[in-house]
Order: C-alpha cells, then structure tokens, then sequence
C-alpha cells in the first residue's frame, strides 16, 4: 500500500480495537486531511506520540529525529536544559505520511516556529475537567472567551478530541516564552476569580474539586499542544477539531467528531487556519 509516496508497512495492523480502525485506514485519513492540517504544522517542531502496537499497548512520545529517518524530511536544532534536540518539522503530504507509518497517532506542535523559536505567535489555554462533565467545559470556555474579548482579543476554540477544549488566538512575535506565559497565567487567574465556582487553576487534579482547570502552562518553551485535526488515542478515535463559537452550544462531547463523520463536518463547514 502506497500513498503519497510513502510505503505504508502492515497496513491491516488494527491501531484502534474498538473500532477496527487499522493503520492503512489511519494513513488514508491523514492523506485526506492533510490539506486542512499542514497548515497548521508548518515550521513547527513536532513531538510524535507513536503507538506501533495500537492504542491498546503502550505507546511513547518521541522528540528528537530518529537516525533512520530518510533525508527528506525536514529539522530544526533546538537547544534544551540538557544540550540540544533535532526535531521534526512537518511541511508537507510525504512527510506526514512517513510519520503516521511510524505509526504516529498523534501530532503535537510548539507555539513557536522554526525561525524564531522562542518568540510564540499563538496562546492557548486548555480547559481540562477533572469529571466527565461537558457542559461543565463549554460553560467554562464561554466564561474564558468573553474576558478575553474584553481584553480586545478574539480566541478561536477547538474540541481537543478528548475531554476538554482549546482556546488559542494568534499574537504578534516579538515576547518570549516568559513574558508570554506570565500573562497567559493573570488571564486565567482573573477568570477564575470570576468564577470560583466553576474554574481553578490548582495543579493537583485531586484538588479541584470537579471544576475546570485552566491550564496556561502549555504557554512556555518547548511546551506542545495537540494539532488541529489530529487523531487521539482513544477508543473513539477522536480528533482534535476547530469549530465555529456558534457550534459549541449543540456539541456532546469533546471526541464528537472522529474519524467517521469528520468529512461530512468538513463538507458542511470548515474553519480554515488563519
């Protein structure tokens, strides 16, 4: 099996159970959405997290390129507490390819690009339940949203595939990771002043007390969050997808949208990267 280029290996091996889904059946997903996605990758450093097994055995996150990759695929050097990392940047179709036959379920992407790495040109904020409560989450990104409006900022959001939501908007590169992060953190400790009774910024999952945790701390260098359009690895087969604020209101679930019905949400409405 053959696609873009890239030879896919054991193409019948199951990556997700529940559904069947195997890994030929990933790599023509991400053949497809790639147009949506790479946008989004775009001189970025990525960390993989890999499942060669499925997603029922252990998997692992992977920063630095592996000595066998073939020359094409781009890199950049990024200097670590440790020394340095040679990680991957993922600008086109063959190269994605190439990863999801690693068998990548899951791309996470730096706010920074290659050329300016420690200069962040988005902010997220990950609003993380600590219970299954999703109205809980769209109740608590309305709240974010409308502090930051009237801090003149217009945040996007996107369902993360799993349990929460993102919200990110773009910012002009020039701050670093710190002064960046600094600020990302008084946001989310104003809005949960706002609303103690629904938000926190407590570190400790065990206590929150089933409110919504406000995580700014993806706001830092070398930090990741997950790319738009990404699979998960759970047994939904989630994805990662930017939506319309309008949406939010009818949504069940963070992993609504999966592998089945992502195109058909496509065909109807897209949310093209900026």
């Amino acid at each position: 099996m053959e696609i873009a280029g890239v030879e896919i290996t054991h193409p019948d091996k199951i990556i997700f159970p529940q559904k069947k889904i195997t890994k030929g059946e990933m790599a023509e997903y991400y053949d497809r959405i790639a147009d949506h996605m790479l946008p989004y990758m775009k001189d970025r450093p990525l960390t993989l997290q890999r499942f060669p097994g499925g997603i029922d055995e252990s998997g692992f996150y992977q920063k630095s390129i592996s000595d066998y990759f073939p020359d094409y695929i781009k890199t950049v050097e990024v200097k670590t507490e440790e020394g340095s990392n040679t990680q991957i940047i993922c600008n086109d179709k063959k190269t994605l390819l190439y990863l999801v036959n690693q068998g990548t379920v899951t791309f996470h992407l730096w706010l920074s690009r290659k050329d300016k790495l420690r200069q962040p040109d988005k902010v997220i904020f990950d609003l993380d339940p600590s219970e299954e409560d999703f109205g809980k989450v769209k109740e608590a990104a309305k709240v974010v949203r409308n502090y930051l409006k009237k801090q003149k900022k217009e945040p996007e959001v996107m369902t993360t595939g799993q349990s929460g939501l993102h919200l990110y908007y773009d910012i002009r590169r020039g701050k670093d990771f710190d002064e960046v992060k600094k600020e990302a953190r008084k946001v989310a400790e104003e809005v949960t002043k706002l609303r103690p009774d629904l938000l926190t910024t407590n570190l400790r999952k065990d206590q929150r007390q089933g409110k919504i945790f406000v995580d700014y701390l993806r706001n830092a260098y070398a930090q990741t969050a997950v790319c738009p359009y990404s699979l998960r690895a759970n047994e939904e087969a989630g994805i990662a997808t930017p939506i319309q604020w309008e949406e939010l209101t009818r949504l069940e679930s963070a992993d609504f949208y999966n592998i089945e019905n992502i195109f058909r949400r496509l065909g109807q409405k897209t949310v093209e990267p900026k």
